[in-house]
């Protein structure tokens, strides 16, 4: 049986529990604080305190109307203390009364008293457990889709407020929702991020307990989603995490051997789709040993032995088939297990159909097929997104549609310009051909020298008319450019305020981040070229003696919470002494973060890139190594060139354009230094920059 069914793990529900304790500990805090400037207890703060106090105790329904009381004769009520006065209403209706509905509304109510203040980042840390609150009333009411939205909220706005053991709760729920829904491969990420989150937490048993889950889940997911090799791995780092930690919970031996079985029963199903029958009978028995015990996961194990049954009639093991099946029957009639229920009378179906007794054959495949019904509407029910909300997508579909047209638009202009560049180029091949034409004509026709004079006058006008073409060329790139940079921003900005707003489904999530994403692509690619014309357009370089050093450690620490989005690390090596370079500050910042952006682009997750300062034969040598997918032979003599067909996507799926290399060399080779890289498939790329000491 899989952790997915929480049901039977009741340790997996303790993300309201620690709701709660987060904004009792707040009351606590804020209370401690006021004493100690003001050597005595508010008023309003000892009351909280009482509320506090009878909620813990037996009378909880008592505590609350106490706490009604208090604040209805309070005046000037501080938002910290009313926005506790509706988290604790809202967990004695999610805990208590199991009143999901009104626990809800008190969750926006916590919202909206945060909202009248205007000020979202001193309160982050309420705002976030608002968000959360509403998430887990919503997750009761199955409400999926909303619940996601309001963890993802929740996450975002307050993932600097809460520590990291916090934080795996609420991506376990989210991993939670995806599997409920079917996204698998979303569902196994969101898991791989709570177990990290979760080393964070106090070394006790809940920590373990939940880390082994979390890695059977995620092996479950690639399991669901057909990435076989992935869920064997994970499968196989679940029990060595149990080997390698049990004997530190011997008090917990019961829990740790049900965590065993279970694990044992899914492997097992892994082990029959890879057609290695006897490892999976020898898993489904082991699995069943443990979980039929008195007291242990009884359904994990019914369905273990459905699985065995299955297996026997494949194999047309009759015998072991029958007697299994009748010794599944008595537990079924202890235990109950719908899911186990069905299987059972399908497997008795297949059974009197194969002993040719279709009476009991058809009565057994009617009840196998009444169970399957009423379980296919549950989990169909799991899966649809909220009416309300559908007819809200409905409202926002115009909106959406003018951003994409306008989006589309602006491609349009771009590629206008391009259109430009390319024509540009082809009148400078075409003047190119025509003056090495006449060179021959003036070796050959001497005679024509007046003729050839004049050519060379009319080339000569050529020429200029060209230089100017060029330089008009870049004028107009550069004013397209930078026309196309406002309305996208604009279109960029509307759209991030459009993701702050509440009530969201995937569906619009996924559209306006797909705008986003599209808009922070085209801002990009604009960015480059204005810098590419701006490069290729300046004379003169401002230089000044700038610290290699500095330098270098700055563009690093500007880049590593890019690349700790991809959980990478950047490991930084200077000179022992400072060296000062004579050299333009911004330009050279300008190389290194477009070296040290792409060794992040092109790494895998949780890779390490290293950026090193040497002195070789007297000149500064910069490298930045990664470990990445390596620059292939058939394009490495392209990666330097202005629009080059050599770009790739990251290995996250990041845009490239082809410009930041070559604006990179144009630098470089203005400073009179050279760049050039190495580059393996297996071992990554290194770029080498090197600069030579030069006086003003």
């Amino acid at each position: 049986m899989p952790y997915i069914t929480e049901e039977y793990h009741p340790i997996a529900k303790r993300s309201s529990a620690l709701f709660h304790l987060l904004w009792c500990g707040i009351i606590i805090t804020l209370i401690s604080s006021c004493n100690s400037k003001n050597q005595q207890l508010s008023k309003t703060s000892k009351d909280l305190i009482d509320t506090v106090d009878y909620i813990y105790n037996h009378n909880a329904e008592k505590g609350i109307r106490y706490m009604d009381s208090v604040i209805a004769v309070r005046k000037n009520v501080s938002v910290k203390d009313r926005f506790d006065y509706y988290g604790l209403h809202h967990y004695y209706n999610y805990k208590a009364l199991h009143n999901y509905e009104m626990a809800s509304i008190y969750a926006d109510s916590m919202r909206l008293i945060l909202e009248t203040t205007g000020n979202e980042k001193k309160y982050a840390k309420l705002y976030g457990m608002a968000a959360f609150g509403k998430g887990d009333a919503l997750f009761a009411l199955n409400r999926y889709p909303e619940a996601y939205q309001y963890y993802y909220k929740g996450k975002l706005i307050a993932r600097n407020n809460f520590d990291n053991c916090t934080l795996g709760d609420y991506s376990y729920h989210m991993g939670m929702i995806m599997y409920k829904q079917g996204h698998y491969e979303l569902a196994a990420s969101h898991f791989r991020q709570s177990f990290d989150e979760n080393n964070s937490c106090a070394d006790e048993f809940k920590r373990f307990y939940r880390a082994q889950e979390l890695l059977d889940n995620v092996a479950l997911s690639y399991h669901k989603a057909d990435i076989i090799d992935s869920a064997e791995i994970y499968y196989d780092k679940a029990q060595s995490y149990i080997d390698q930690h049990a004997v530190r919970f011997k008090e917990n031996t019961r829990l740790i051997e049900m965590a065993r079985g279970v694990i044992y029963g899914n492997q097992a199903n892994l082990y029959i789709l890879k057609h290695q029958l006897s490892k999976a009978e020898g898993m489904l028995k082991k699995s069943i040993v443990i979980n039929l015990k008195p007291n242990y996961d009884n359904k994990d194990a019914e369905l273990s032995e459905l699985k065995l049954a299955h297996l026997y009639a494949d194999l047309s093991q009759t015998d072991s088939l029958v007697g299994l099946l009748k010794n599944i029957r008595i537990q079924l009639d202890t235990v109950k297990n719908s899911e186990a229920e069905m299987d059972w009378n399908h497997l008795m179906a297949g059974y009197y159909q194969y002993k040719n007794q279709p009476e009991k054959a058809i009565a057994h495949f009617n009840a196998y097929d009444a169970i399957k019904d009423s379980l296919n509407k549950a989990t169909q029910k799991l899966k649809e997104n909220n009416v309300t909300q559908q007819f809200k997508d409905f409202e926002n579909q115009s909106t959406i549609n003018n951003l994409k047209s306008d989006n589309q638009l602006q491609q349009t202009y771009l590629i206008i310009a391009l259109i430009y560049a390319v024509m540009a180029l082809v009148i400078i091949m075409l003047i190119f051909s025509n003056w090495k034409r006449s060179k021959n004509n003036v070796k050959t026709l001497s005679e024509l020298n007046v003729t050839v004079t004049e050519q060379k006058h009319q080339l000569e006008q050529s020429l200029t008319e060209l230089e100017l073409n060029g330089k008009e060329k870049d004028r107009i790139l550069r004013a397209v450019s930078h026309d196309l940079r406002n309305p996208i921003g604009g279109i960029a900005s509307l759209t991030a305020l459009m993701l702050m707003e509440p009530g969201l489904d995937a569906e619009q999530v996924e559209l306006l981040q797909l705008i986003q994403s599209t808009t922070n692509n085209s801002l990009e690619l604009i960015n480059e070229i204005l810098e590419a014309t701006g490069v290729l357009s300046a004379k003169t370089v401002n230089k000044q003696y700038v610290d290699i050093n500095v330098l270098l450690s700055h563009s690093v620490e500007l880049l590593r919470f890019k690349a700790a989005e991809k959980n990478q690390k950047i490991m930084l090596h200077v000179l022992e002494a400072p060296e000062e370079l004579y050299i333009s500050r911004e330009k050279i910042w300008r190389v290194f973060s477009n070296l040290i952006s792409n060794a992040i682009k092109f790494s895998p997750q949780g890779a390490v890139i290293t950026a090193k300062v040497t002195i070789e034969k007297g000149d500064i040598q910069i490298a930045v190594n990664d470990h990445g997918i390596g620059i292939p032979n058939e394009i490495k003599g392209e990666v330097f060139q202005m629009f080059t067909e050599a770009k790739r996507p990251g290995t996250a799926g990041e845009k490239s354009f082809g410009l930041g290399l070559s604006i990179s060399k144009q630098i470089i080779e203005s400073h009179n230094g050279e760049i050039w890289f190495d580059s393996d498939p297996i071992e990554g790329t290194t770029f080498y920059v090197r600069l030579k000491k030069e006086t003003a």
